[in-house]
């Protein structure tokens, strides 16, 4: 009985053995896959917050650049509206039938300014006479405002 309950004991031993064996085993392959998965996973959430940081840039810069669209839109609004009263003085159509020469040439001397506006807009170099001037309405009366964005 004694050698029976041995066996017994030594079998059971043995089992236990083999079981911790495994579980051992088996604990340290899903550690290894833990461990490579929180890699992954931390340069996942690096990856996260560069691209988080790279598109508040982004969004900043966007902004900045919307802004400074509005601001020369509205510039533009303020000096069409300008010219709208500018034109809303005068009745050209009266006048030129009365006197045509007189509304040609104005006409003409004006279509040639805001023909040269478009021109330094494009990157046209300036005139002496426009590097010259000593206000916007000297650099040139179509596009004054052009005047400080052009001169040193």
């Amino acid at each position: 009985m004694d050698m029976k309950l041995s066996a017994i004991v030594g079998a059971l031993l043995l089992a236990m053995s083999a079981l911790f064996y495994w579980y051992y085993n088996d604990s340290q392959s899903r550690m290894a896959v833990y461990s490579e998965n929180n890699a992954r996973l931390e340069v996942a959430v690096q990856t996260n917050q560069q691209a988080i940081s790279e598109l508040k840039l982004q969004n900043y810069l966007a902004n900045a650049e919307l802004k400074k669209v509005n601001t020369a839109f509205s510039a533009s609004r303020q000096e069409n509206a300008q010219l709208v009263d500018r034109l809303s003085k005068h009745e050209i159509g009266v006048l030129a039938a009365t006197k045509p020469a007189l509304v040609e040439g104005i006409i003409n001397n004006a279509s040639a300014k805001a023909l040269r506006c478009f021109e330094i807009l494009s990157g046209s170099p300036l005139t002496d006479k426009e590097m010259d001037a000593k206000n916007a309405k000297a650099f040139n009366s179509e596009c004054p405002w052009l005047w400080v964005s052009v001169t040193p």
